[in-house]
């Protein structure tokens, strides 16, 4: 039977990706700016890998110790009392003026923005069934796309006039503005309360962890996120040193790609419903991979020939989180589903932290500001992303003799 989306279903749907756009902008942002935090506050790129992955071994953190409570509260105050943190975070390192400053706030932001995710796509799994759900987290991840047409280029052309504090101070106003949006309109989401079970939080954080039956979704996450984490804090720098892209047309890079993004992502969403999400990850990540590797040993190229590779590598990126997400949000029972999220979240960001400490020290950045070693980055992507299949057919397994199709 064919789900119907309401009015309120679309502004659910609606919310939750502005609210998607503001954290991963809040995470995004520093790769553009990269060039820029490391000149002003004279860091080394050992150090900017640092601030990177702090944010996410502390979002992965956060994440385990929330995962114990994410099953016993409306879904709505959840995410409201995390996401009024994450402002808080942000404007934090909008005022930040020194390496330490900025790592502390960084590290905070993370401790808030980490479970957010996880908060919004138990909502996702309580509100739209498994067959809709590729569309759903399709559009909600088109965040990822917008923030780079709408967020980057301001950010970057803001943070040129005020400093590259200033795009924090942004993302912290538009962040406070969709929290009210939340409190007001975004009805109770208590599903899960009626099949609760009564366990002390720390007990139902080591019954999730310990179930065998989410062990292979828990491992599989483990390498999802690692081609973002590795390749993303560097970016902007291999553009400019590398690729010859002169840092005025960095806004211009980021806004085709995003744009090509916003549309490719809800495609990407609506095939993996279509022909299955397994399906579709599979094919995602055998191109993504081809690309990764291409791109990564890229040596000087015209600028429409790296907006090209960048827009089409996007889109397989996005094609495989967008079906990873929909087929491991069918994994956990419904009064698992916060936990489990809240865990897998942790899993990403944890070793998503470990992949950008370990892809600061294997780049090196010279005098001139060339990167060199870029490309041992795209073989490590690249298999990293060829295991992740094979992990994911386990998961691919139990959904499919859990829902009978």
């Amino acid at each position: 039977m064919d789900f119907k989306f309401s009015a309120y279903h679309i502004f659910v749907v609606g919310i939750l990706a502005f609210l998607q756009f503001t954290v991963v902008l809040d995470f995004m942002i520093l790769s553009p700016l990269g060039v820029l935090v490391m000149k002003e506050l004279q860091i080394s790129t050992q150090q900017f890998g640092f601030v990177v992955s702090a944010y996410a071994f502390s979002a992965g953190i956060s994440g385990i110790f929330a995962a114990g409570f994410a099953d016993r509260f409306d879904r709505k105050k959840m995410l409201l009392f995390f996401y009024i943190g994450f402002v808080f975070a942000t404007f934090l390192c909008g005022i930040a003026t020194s390496y330490f400053f900025l790592l502390g706030a960084r590290i905070l932001t993370g401790v808030f923005a980490g479970v957010l995710s996880s908060i919004s796509f138990a909502i996702v799994a309580d509100l739209f069934p498994l067959q809709v759900r590729g569309r759903v987290m399709g559009f909600i991840m088109t965040a990822f796309a917008a923030s780079q047409v709408f967020g980057l280029p301001i950010g970057i052309f803001i943070s040129n006039l005020w400093g590259w504090q200033s795009p924090f101070l942004m993302i912290a106003g538009i962040s406070g503005l969709v929290g009210f949006v939340i409190f007001f309109y975004l009805k109770p989401v208590t599903t899960h309360l009626d099949n609760k079970i009564e366990r002390h939080a720390f007990l139902h954080l080591v019954k999730t962890l310990a179930e065998p039956k989410y062990f292979p979704a828990f491992i599989a996450t483990t390498l999802l996120a690692t081609g973002g984490f590795m390749l993303m804090p560097f970016g902007s720098a291999f553009s400019v040193h590398n690729l010859g892209v002169r840092l005025e047309d960095l806004p211009l890079v980021y806004m085709i790609t995003g744009v090509v993004s916003i549309f490719g992502g809800p495609i990407m969403g609506r095939l993996s419903d279509w022909i299955g999400k397994y399906k579709m990850f599979v094919i995602a990540s055998a191109l993504a991979a081809i690309v990764i590797i291409y791109y990564t040993k890229m040596q000087i190229t015209p600028l429409p020939i790296v907006i090209f590779v960048n827009s089409i590598l996007f889109v397989f990126v996005s094609a495989r989180m967008i079906s990873a997400n929909a087929l491991t949000s069918a994994v956990p029972d419904l009064h698992d589903r916060g936990a489990f999220m809240a865990i897998s979240s942790s899993v990403q960001q944890i070793s998503g932290g470990i992949a950008a400490s370990v892809a600061g020290l294997i780049v090196v950045q010279t005098s001139s500001g060339y990167m060199e070693r870029y490309d041992i980055l795209g073989y490590v992507v690249a298999a990293a992303i060829l295991i992740t299949v094979a992990l994911m057919y386990n998961v691919n397994k139990i959904v499919l003799s859990k829902h009978g199709k």
